[in-house]
């Protein structure tokens, strides 16, 4: 990473979210200092994930930053979440499992995507299996309560889909 691109890439994280067109801006500067930079990519996939909901486009640029570096830690995380909303679950679940092979990555998230994929799935009792996976791997108040919450809203969804088939099965 040389100074000059460090510098754009750092203004174009610090204008992101709350003011896109200096991000933009300071992000194409970085990424013509060094178009193989995978920070600076992944910041762009997340503006076309999270921002514009142009996910086959943020597809591409995440998928580029895993290419540049393979063994960067923030992207995979936003990869998948990208994944996930796009509903691409067989990607996401591969993206996962090789996350978690990855030295440094913030196990506590991942697992916490490999339960919500398990719930969009339709799966609550995976889910919840993998939020006490999750954490394990907490290590801040927020992220276990994080957790905690989820775990909560989704052994209530598993108690309505109960309660919906007792009806059911009653008629």
């Amino acid at each position: 990473m040389t100074l000059t691109k460090s510098k754009y890439y750092f203004e174009a994280l610090d204008n992101y979210p709350y003011y896109l067109p200096d991000c933009l801006e300071a992000l194409n500067y970085a990424l013509s200092y060094d178009p193989e930079d995978a920070d600076s990519l992944c910041l762009m996939g997340r503006i076309y994930s999270e921002m514009l909901n142009d996910y086959e486009k943020a597809k591409m640029y995440y998928e580029e930053a895993m290419q540049c570096d393979i063994t960067n830690v923030n992207t995979p995380q936003y990869y998948i979440k990208c994944l996930l909303d796009n509903e691409d679950f067989h990607e996401a679940d591969k993206l996962i499992a090789y996350s978690l092979k990855i030295k440094g990555i913030d196990r506590a998230t991942l697992w916490l995507y490999r339960s919500l994929l398990s719930e969009k799935r339709g799966s609550f009792a995976n889910a919840v299996k993998f939020l006490d996976e999750a954490e394990k791997y907490c290590f801040t108040e927020c992220s276990l309560n994080l957790v905690k919450d989820r775990r909560k809203f989704v052994k209530s969804k598993i108690s309505k889909k109960n309660k919906i088939k007792k009806k059911k099965e009653t008629k």
